[in-house]
């Protein structure tokens, strides 16, 4: 194209048209209001969300501790800056020297002239600024040090409450690095005043610094030193929480020998040499020379180099390496004790175990529970299972992981494997109508029993179909808050929601919400928020939100449960139970800090990863390295209305204490618990993961063998899996050696440091009760002590009876899964069971054709079912099936009796002078029929079924000596009478 120039043509220039100018400030305005609504969409609509699920004093307490830091430490940062940078000005000299610097500077002195005024309060505003925004978000460090709670316990160096160095040092620390920017940034400032103005020059004959600009920086520099010495007076305290390698323990905290006899009083001299060194400075404007400033400041620098670097190392080379192990012992037993306190291990009860390699009937009598309650249904690979029989519609769909709880009463007690049918809008088609206003909810739960799979491998269901009907009785099943519920859904008003489509009649079964949750958006003004909030303009104008919608989101029970209560750290398993006609989410809260002197700290992230973590989903929490947690709150989320619960769990939890005077009334009382709730309650399992992590180095609680590092423990890798994580934790019910009866626990295995043996198994009680949260270890004993989880797998599969089996499963296109492999205590050793999946090809699910048994060394089967497994393994020794009797007052426990007369079938023998009342006959003939059913049982090799009469023919017992008034019960037929002192020879064996 030519050139547009030349005679013809004029170019046109000079200022715009006035229509262009206004065209220009009306899009600059719009654009300012534009940005101005959207600040204003994000906090009004979160404002309504807190107020919609009635927590909105944490969004206040939140907000104004965030403002009022903002404008206290904003204006603080700018009143200093903005004097400072006044005093430079006025200490200007009257005069500055003819030099081509200052002729230089003349140009930016005139310059400024005229804006002095405005560009000292402008610097400083976006200073204070800055620092206010800083500030606002150490909102957390200001709550903790307001409302600190005593713990009650004082660290073992200096006396100090564990308080000051939770709550109070954190705020210090802070509070000195507010100062030190703030002294930094007036001494640059102001020395560039000072240049700008002639008071400090570069060039030129005389003084480089006059007196003024000398002595307000001698001033700036003594403050920024004296403020070195309160640094240096706080880092002797910080010594006890200070993070360090030390003999390969990760994150090891707290003070060595070195830190004791060498760091320690070189902070102590050091924080006197700064505060002569600081006095030195403020004498500068009085004496006129830098001198002996500058001379103290060199003697701190090298005091510094000397006395904290050169005399720690010196005393670690000469006196502790020659000697380590005496000088550090008194150390390690510090960091040892406070570790185990710090993360609840401290009661932990170890016990040493030598596992047998065969068991006898008699042994394994007390573990008839144990073995009756063997889950075979793998909460990990049964998913597609669950979703392929009871997703019912394409917009239904299961988690990747199911969870464990326990359901039932007495004898019917049992593990089970539980699963919501959420929504999935994956399975619909997709626009914005059908994705927030007709798809809005999930519908009903899934119930399966964790020990038993019927003759094809699949679940048994007690809860099943949509609705869903089943064991578990009425209740509101449509799930509107829920794992994989991620999106917004706009309900109420005459929006009709489809619950799901009746297979009779094709029609889709339609409802209207009528829960309280969700903010209303009848307000215009909220309507525009929301289409800014969700970036959907079509909020603002859709037809579809008639009076009365609610829009409902922030849906997960994890982020429900984080958002009201942002100082927990929440753990990755919500799960869900069934009481009182709802279904609510259960949601862990862990509190922690990092601040507990001499206890090692662990980052969260790792040690919770194990190799079902992209399955459960990553931990939350609030602080990422911590020295001390607590599972402090129980939450719960209700899966209808989304309402959220906190009650207190750890009632002496001084975190949980100090937070809950920050937020008062947000956390009830631990006895506000629903009673129906309680029974499902469970030891949760990254509190589990954390604590298992710990004890692989600190089960050892003599300092001399920690220092030696002999006895190391490390989680298996789970030989199931192909991510070479460490095996995760398993929920099953189980009794531990010392314990009287099997309950539900959270169970795992150790193994040593690089070794593939077993070197302990570790059970914490999940049950609420008085032992819920007990921690119990068997550490194996021997030379071999036992087979770890690899050699476990490697045993299965090297036989070359169920080698020939895998292999002939594996023919053609079917894929082997391996379930869960547990590890029980049961009969004076160690059972482990491996269910053993199979899923052939086009199939949409697996299901369990084997099971995997090993007991000892030699005692290895792989059996179509769990019974002809155990009683491969157990050589055909079943336990003996003479019930226990109850106990007779005064005897403390049950004793096994001699064989006596059977009373008549059905009746009992009545006391002297007295008469048999209904509830004794009822509960004797129940107590008869157990005993038959465990006798039948018995001889068919049935374990479950004989586990489950166990359990049956207890509580009838129990019933009976009730009904007799605390008496003991007259024997049904076939069992032993118990005797009158609680004492007698063994049972005999059938």
């Amino acid at each position: 194209m030519p050139e547009r120039s030349g005679p013809g043509f004029r170019r046109r220039v000079g200022p715009p048209s006035r229509r262009a100018r206004v065209a220009l400030l009306t899009l600059g305005v719009l654009a300012v209001l534009f940005l101005l609504f959207v600040m204003f969409a994000g906090f009004w609509t979160d404002w309504l969300w807190f107020r919609s699920v009635r927590y909105s004093s944490v969004f206040t307490t939140q907000l104004w501790t965030k403002i009022g830091l903002f404008a206290v430490f904003g204006l603080l940062m700018a009143v200093i800056v903005g004097f400072n940078i006044w005093l430079a000005h006025r200490l200007r000299p009257p005069l500055s020297a003819m030099s081509v610097e200052q002729q230089s500077l003349d140009r930016y002195r005139a310059g400024l002239a005229p804006f002095k005024r405005w560009a000292l309060i402008g610097v400083s505003l976006v200073i204070g600024l800055v620092a206010g925004a800083a500030a606002s978000g150490q909102w957390r460090t200001w709550l903790m040090w307001t409302n600190s709670t005593s713990f009650g316990e004082k660290d073992s160096q200096f006396g100090m409450d564990v308080s000051f160095y939770a709550f109070d040092l954190p705020f210090y620390e802070f509070v000195l690095g507010f100062a030190f920017s703030a002294v930094i940034v007036s001494l640059l400032t102001s020395a560039l005043v000072h240049y700008l103005y002639g008071g400090l020059r570069l060039q030129g004959p005389g003084r480089r610094a006059s007196a003024g600009a000398q002595g307000h920086l001698a001033v700036l520099l003594g403050v920024f030193v004296l403020l070195k010495a309160v640094a240096y007076w706080l880092d002797r305290y910080a010594l006890a929480v200070k993070t360090g390698g030390y003999k390969g323990v990760s994150g090891w905290t707290g003070l060595r020998y070195v830190d004791a006899n060498a760091f320690l009083p070189a902070k102590t001299i050091l924080f006197f040499v700064a505060i002569i060194c600081a006095v030195l400075f403020f004498l500068t404007p009085v004496r006129r020379t830098w001198a002996p400033a500058l001379i103290g400041l060199g003697l701190m620098v090298l005091s510094a180099v000397l006395i904290g670097g050169l005399y720690p190392a010196i005393v670690q080379q000469f006196q502790v390496k020659p000697n380590e192990q005496a000088k550090e012992t008194p150390y390690i037993q510090k960091n040892i004790d406070a570790t185990r306190q710090a993360y609840g291990i401290a009661d932990a009860q170890t016990t040493p175990y030598s596992p047998q390699g065969s068991t006898s009937a008699e042994a394994l009598k007390p573990d008839a529970q144990t073995v009756a309650d063997i889950r075979l249904l793998d909460p990990n690979i049964v998913s597609p299972a669950f979703q392929s029989l009871e997703q019912q519609r394409n917009y239904y769909a299961f988690p990747n992981t199911l969870d464990v709880d326990r359901y039932g009463t007495g004898s019917g007690k049992q593990d089970t494997v539980i699963g919501l049918r959420e929504l999935d809008l994956n399975g619909v088609q997709r626009n914005w109508i059908n994705d927030h206003f007709k798809y809005t909810h999930g519908y009903g739960a899934v119930v399966a029993k964790g020990n038993q799979i019927d003759d094809k491998g699949q679940p048994v269901f007690t809860e099943s179909g949509l609705p869903a009907t089943g064991a578990l009785g009425d209740y509101e099943q449509r799930i509107y808050y829920g794992e994989k519920t991620t999106s917004y859904s706009i309900v109420g008003g005459s929006n009709k929601e489809i619950d799901y489509t009746d297979t009779k009649s094709g029609q889709n079964v339609e409802y209207t919400y009528t829960g309280d949750s969700g903010v209303s958006l009848d307000n215009p003004l909220t309507r525009a928020a929301y289409a800014v909030r969700f970036a959907e303009p079509q909020i603002l104008y859709a037809g579809a939100i008639t009076d009365g919608a609610k829009v409902i989101y922030n849906r997960t029970p994890k982020e429900r449960v984080e958002k009201v209560a942002p100082w927990l750290s929440i753990d990755a398993d919500p799960y869900p139970v069934v009481q009182d006609g709802r279904v609510v989410w259960v949601v862990d809260g862990y509190t922690t800090s990092d601040g507990f002197p001499f206890s090692s700290k662990t980052t969260l992230g790792t040690a919770t990863k194990d190799s079902l973590t992209n399955q459960r989903g990553e931990l939350l929490a609030v602080a990422n390295q911590v020295n001390y947690i607590r599972n402090s709150v129980k939450a719960t989320v209700d899966a209808y209305t989304g309402e959220v619960k906190l009650y207190q769990w750890d009632e002496q939890d001084p975190v949980l204490k100090t937070w809950m005077k920050a937020f008062p009334g947000t956390v009830e009382p631990k006895a506000d618990i629903p009673q129906s709730l309680l029974p499902h309650l469970r030891y949760p399992q990254d509190m589990f993961k954390v604590q298992r992590d710990l004890l692989g180095q600190y089960h050892v609680t003599d300092a001399n063998s920690f220092f030696n590092g002999s006895d190391i423990w490390q989680v298996p890798v789970d030989p199931t899996s192909d991510t070479k994580q460490v095996q995760p934790p398993y929920y099953v019910t189980v009794r531990m050696p010392d314990a009287a009866s099997a309950s539900f626990s959270l169970t795992s295995t150790f193994v040593p440091n690089q070794r593939p043996n077993l070197a302990a198994f570790m059970a914490v009680d999940s049950d609420p009760g008085p032992d819920y949260g007990k921690i119990r270890i068997l550490k194996m004993t021997g030379e071999g002590g036992a087979p770890g989880p690899g050699l476990v797998q490697s045993k299965f599969n090297s036989r070359q009876e169920v080698a020939n089996q895998i292999y002939a499963l594996k023919n053609g296109d079917t894929e082997l899964e391996y379930g869960n492999l547990l590890t029980l205590p049961v009969g004076g050793g160690l059972l482990n069971v491996e269910p053993v999946y199979v899923r052939g090809r086009g199939a949409k699910y697996p299901t369990m054709q084997k099971v995997l048994a090993v007991y000892g060394d030699d005692n290895v089967a792989f059996e179509n079912t769990l019974e002809e497994a155990l009683k491969k393994v157990f050589s055909g020794a079943p336990p003996a099936v003479t019930p226990p009797a109850p106990s007779t007052p005064g005897t403390g426990g049950t004793t096994p009796t001699s064989p006596a007369t059977p009373a008549p079938t059905g009746q009992a023998t009545p006391a002297p002078g007295g008469t048999i009342s209904p509830e004794l006959q009822k509960a004797l003939s129940d107590a008869e029929k157990a005993y038959n059913d465990s006798q039948t049982a018995f001889k068919n090799g049935d374990w479950v079924a004989y586990g489950n009469a166990q359990k049956a023919l207890g509580d009838a017992l129990k019933a009976a000596e009730a009904a007799r008034g605390g008496g003991a019960p007259a024997a049904p037929t076939g069992t032993a009478t118990p005797p009158a002192t609680g004492s007698g020879s063994p049972s005999p064996q059938p």
